[in-house]
């Protein structure tokens, strides 16, 4: 695939997400339970209620590490499906006017035909700048697609 140009589109249904940044959070929120939680088990001057918020201590925090790895937007022949942190919308192509990627921006932005713009949490150029350029190709091309495809949808 040239970067310059887009290659084929990818088969449908496809799911974007940063690969490397869930790799690492769900790592370290797996590694950060078991050491908070064996620190507390192990510790022997604890009584039972301290030993249990050490374990309930270490499972809040990994659950705010698993949420920031939830992130995904899935792509398929009806529409886009984004996943954010905490929030889910479903998204019909036509409602797709333009994906952004700016230079210096977080993640992938989707403007809307509703005249607003969403961000997609699951694009991101953190730790894979080059996979989330091609990703974000990949979404555009096929948002422009799609678009096109149907009859009687406008593009502004």
């Amino acid at each position: 695939m040239s970067e310059s140009t887009p290659g084929p589109l990818p088969a449908l249904p496809v799911t974007f997400r940063p690969a490397r940044t869930r790799a690492v959070l769900l790592t370290v929120g797996t590694a950060l339970f078991v050491v908070v939680s064996l620190v507390g088990l192990l510790l022997k001057q604890l009584g039972p209620g301290e030993r249990i918020s050490f374990v309930f201590t270490a499972a809040l925090l990994a659950g705010v590490l698993f949420l920031l790895a939830r992130p995904k937007a899935v792509a398929d022949e009806d529409g886009v499906t984004v996943v954010n942190i905490v929030s889910r919308r479903r998204l019909e192509w036509a409602q797709i006017l333009r994906v952004n990627l700016r230079p210096g921006d977080p993640w992938v932005f989707l403007d809307l035909s509703d005249g607003t713009s969403m961000p997609v949490l699951g694009i991101q150029p953190g730790i894979a700048k080059a996979r989330a350029v091609a990703d974000a190709r990949a979404l555009r091309a096929l948002a422009e697609a799609r678009s096109a495809a149907r009859p009687g949808t406008a593009r502004d």
